[in-house]
């Protein structure tokens, strides 16, 4: 039997089951594509960027006003906003990958991470390793669009991410590290901009030919936040490793809350957040034998209030978390979406400043 279509197809019963089948192979490819992407975007924690993006955005707005060019200028001759972007997509995926590469048999022995994508099979090593170097193919290609400087400076955030995995084995040191790591985000979006105009002297300054008399066009508003980030990150990092405690002392990791327990650990928190809030402050300040001489004036009540909110996270909402792994998991929840609203809300009062919002 041949059917005919009005078109003069011939519709014949192998033609037909070929075109079912085909139909069946599309709809299959999609739902794993689909899937995949789920995955992967799963696999990054692609919502923790959110944390980093705010800090890499105030570093651009601190180079283009440093530089007094338009901060919102955009043209096909000038993407640096987009570049810098996409760099910073490429090291967070990269960093991510890394991490749950190197970690793999240590998340597979504890109930919380064995559900992740390597120890549970739903991704393999070779498509992890295939996404690090997309990320990192991401980081370089972007950074080599911006300049040549934040290309060979690209390495430097390659080289921490592999290190900071290690570190949890040998030493407490490795929280202070992930700090190190995000506070590349603002150091490397403001050298991304700076050396377009002033090359290598946007990071080892002009001046005397010794360190000592230099002037260092990142210091003191870029040095201040990304030691603030540094610290801020620290003090969250901290908190996150309070849920693994019994199995961090199990399987010899250093964290602060299984080397220290967690009463040392809320007074470090405390410490870390008047910290971070110190620096965060010193990078708003004109001049530092008046604190009433501001150069942002929406960023110092900013950064009180985010210090106060994340304080009172950390000592009483701390405490109760104690009681059950509920708790534990209600706590970090809440300290991660207060965490997050930090940036944003330092990054709002610098935009508006700068009058970029309205």
């Amino acid at each position: 039997m041949i059917l005919k279509s009005s078109k003069g197809f011939r519709k014949t019963p192998w033609k037909m089951a070929w075109l079912a089948e085909s139909g069946r192979i599309i709809c299959c490819c999609r739902s794993l594509v689909e899937v995949k992407w789920k995955d992967i975007l799963d696999f990054v924690k692609i919502e923790h960027t959110l944390f980093s993006l705010p800090f890499v955005l105030m570093g651009f707005i601190l180079a283009k006003k440093q530089l007094g060019e338009e901060i919102l200028e955009v043209s096909l001759s000038n993407l640096d906003l987009l570049w810098i972007i996409l760099a910073a997509i490429g090291a967070r995926g990269l960093a991510m990958a890394l991490n749950r590469l190197i970690d793999k048999e240590i998340d597979a022995k504890n109930p919380r991470t064995a559900s992740r994508h390597l120890p549970s099979g739903k991704m393999t090593e070779f498509e992890a390793w295939s996404l690090s170097i997309a990320f990192l193919a991401t980081l370089l290609f972007a950074s080599w669009r911006l300049n040549m400087v934040a290309l060979k400076m690209a390495w430097l955030p390659v080289i921490a991410f592999v290190i900071y995995p290690y570190t949890k084995r040998f030493s407490w040191i490795c929280h202070f590290w992930i700090g190190l790591c995000l506070a590349l985000a603002p150091a490397g979006a403001w050298v991304a901009i700076s050396a377009d105009t002033m090359g290598w002297e946007s990071i080892v300054g002009v001046g005397s030919e010794t360190w000592i008399g230099r002037e260092f066009a990142w210091f003191p508003e870029l040095f201040f936040i990304s030691m603030g980030v540094a610290l801020w990150i620290t003090a969250f990092d901290v908190n996150y490793a309070r849920m693994d405690v019994e199995v961090d002392q199990r399987q010899g990791i250093r964290s602060f809350p299984a080397t220290f327990g967690l009463k040392t650990t809320k007074g470090l928190s405390i410490a870390l957040t008047l910290g971070w809030s110190i620096c965060f402050l010193f990078a708003g300040l004109s001049d530092y034998s008046d604190l009433r001489d501001y150069r942002y004036p929406l960023w110092i009540p900013s950064v009180i209030l985010m210090a106060t909110v994340n304080l009172y996270v950390m000592t009483s909402h701390a405490s109760k978390s104690e009681s059950s792994s509920l708790d534990m998991e209600k706590f970090q929840q809440l300290l991660f979406k207060t965490s997050m609203l930090t940036g944003w809300v330092l990054l709002a009062s610098l935009s508006f400043t700068e009058g970029l919002i309205d």
